[in-house]
């Protein structure tokens, strides 16, 4: 996993609930919090930190994913400045991940395993895609759908069911409103 996911979400740590919050959760993993946003990082040792920041805090953990992919979303459409003006909505926009940004991110880092996505069906208002990652990150996911609907302007009901009981699958259905 990229040194970027690490250093937005120590970003996003430090500015929700405090250097001091950040920098125990850090102690508790024996980690420096030292990323560069193009290093690789096991996906294991985020998780790893999200689990201690949801008992320093008291958050459950799939709403720190969450909130952390909302808030991801737009650096990691800022970093590839290429993808403005590229779709006018939501749905458009999830269309072409896997096959824009997973594969550029692919031509860049050939060791690359990004999430892939299974498209069900898709209306102007309703679209059905499958969420398939061995990192099991659907929460990020989902975050990530808030942010990028956020960036459109549009309001999106977003309901997450598990395909697989491992979460390696995860069904989401996306209802513009």
């Amino acid at each position: 996993m990229k040194g970027i996911i690490f250093s937005e979400f120590l970003e996003l740590v430090e500015d929700k609930f405090g250097l001091d919050v950040c920098q125990q959760m850090l102690d508790e993993n024996d980690d420096e919090g030292a990323y560069t946003a193009v290093g690789t990082y096991d996906h294991k040792h985020l998780v790893k930190l999200i689990i201690s920041l949801s008992k320093v805090t008291g958050v459950s953990i799939e709403d720190l994913q969450q909130v952390y992919g909302k808030s991801v979303f737009l650096t990691l459409f800022q970093s590839m400045p290429e993808l403005d003006g590229q779709a006018l909505n939501t749905f458009e926009f999830i269309k072409q991940v896997e096959s824009y940004i997973h594969l550029e991110v692919k031509k860049l880092y050939a060791e690359a395993n990004p999430p892939r996505f299974k498209f069900i069906s898709s209306t102007e208002t309703e679209m059905v895609m499958d969420y398939i990652s061995a990192r099991c990150f659907s929460h990020v996911c989902f975050g990530l759908i808030l942010g990028c609907a956020e960036h459109f302007n549009e309001i999106i009901n977003i309901q997450m069911t598990p395909v697989l009981d491992d979460g390696s699958q995860v069904r989401f259905t996306l209802t513009k409103s």
